[in-house]
């Protein structure tokens, strides 16, 4: 074990085993998604702390490079959540990797299978498909706003035209 290792508590170890590739490799995107949180939450606790540390030992030793020496065991702990990091990031890229492969195969498999049945004969899905494609998409007051704007501008734009 680590210098930077021994400096964890036994919970703070517990998730950093949780990091293992082995015990990654068990884990479900969600899973993946919820242990990446909860090591981004201890990393950033303890980079802050460090830096909080760091900051208020300066004016009290007479500089960074002699307060540093004194903030050892929070940069480890930050060095070591930060690998942690690394490892669950790597992992919940490539479970996302995956879940999207997957899906596009499913998308692409459902797409031939449509296609399959003939060109004159559309599904039940297509059919409520080109139904609600022949509606008007609801516009947010946002896009409305803009919108309006546009059009204002470009009314304006005529005007100045116009009286010339």
């Amino acid at each position: 074990m680590t210098a930077a290792a021994q400096a964890l508590s036994e919970d703070e170890l517990a998730v950093v085993r949780a990091t293992d590739r082995d015990a990654l490799a068990g884990l479900d995107e969600d899973a993946l998604l919820d242990l990446h949180a909860q090591i981004r939450r201890a990393r950033t606790k303890y980079v802050g702390q460090y830096r909080r540390q760091a900051s208020a030992r300066v004016s009290g030793v007479g500089g960074r490079g002699k307060a540093r020496p004194q903030n050892q065991r929070a940069r480890d702990k930050a060095e070591v959540f930060e690998a942690a990091l690394a490892r669950v990031s790597t992992a919940v890229a490539k479970a996302a990797r995956e879940s999207a492969a997957e899906l596009r195969a499913d998308r692409i498999a459902t797409a031939k299978a449509a296609r399959a049945t003939g060109p004159g004969a559309p599904t039940p899905q297509m059919k409520t498909a080109a139904t609600a494609d022949k509606r008007p998409p609801v516009k947010s007051s946002g896009r409305l706003k803009r919108d309006a704007s546009d059009i204002a501008v470009g009314r304006r734009k005529q005007a100045r035209k116009d009286s010339r």
